[in-house]
């Protein structure tokens, strides 16, 4: 992923992105493979270097961390398209050479992956994952599915790097960024808000 310096993320930054955005895409490379297994799953953030999920034995995962444990979890999000005259301040520069661009934030984990395939193992995964995830309480103690356990396997992964991209407009001076943050805030599309925090909280930083 290119990260340009205005980009950049700090890891307290992108490790609030993930742990606000418990979804995303595991990739593993495995070995001489054509092509990387990529499988999209909820996960966990535990601490600041732990995350835990777990996935259906037939995944074809499984066969590429055994081939090579090193694996990548990426997510994207909070993005918002930029029309180009919104680059241009009005009355000063000409709305037609504006450049438009898409706004986004995206993190990249590369990890160490541990299968966890012990039914205790499991079961501990699982009621971390509920415990947060389930807020009402009325579920059942996962070791009641005992009988399905053997349907899934867990995974641990120790982060290993970070890598946070908050593309936001960072390279423009603070006229042209507040300018972007008021036509988002007028618009109020789909990811504008968050697009638009993203942009005043790192412009004000």
């Amino acid at each position: 992923m290119l990260i340009h310096p205005w980009d950049s993320a700090t890891e307290d930054e992108a490790l609030d992105f993930v742990r606000a955005n418990e979804f995303g895409h595991l990739i593993a490379a495995g070995r001489d493979r054509e092509v990387p297994v990529v499988v999209p799953t909820q996960f966990l953030l535990t601490g600041d270097r732990t995350i835990l999920l777990h996935l259906a034995r037939p995944n074809p995962i499984w066969a590429a961390i055994a081939e090579n444990p090193v694996v990548l979890l990426s997510l994207a999000g909070d993005w918002s398209y930029v029309p180009g005259a919104w680059k241009a301040l009005p009355g000063q520069e000409d709305p037609r050479l504006g450049v438009p661009t898409t706004y986004y934030a995206a993190v990249q984990l590369v990890c160490r992956a541990e299968v966890v395939t012990d039914a205790a193992g499991k079961t501990e995964i699982l009621r971390e994952q509920l415990a947060h995830l389930e807020t009402g309480g009325e579920l059942a103690d996962p070791a009641e599915h005992v009988r399905r356990l053997p349907g899934i396997q867990g995974l641990r992964l120790t982060i290993q790097q970070v890598n946070g991209k908050f593309k936001y407009g960072g390279n423009a001076d603070e006229p042209h960024r507040r300018y972007i943050a008021d036509r988002l805030d007028e618009r109020d599309g789909p990811g504008d808000a968050a697009a638009r925090r993203h942009l005043l909280r790192r412009l004000d930083e």
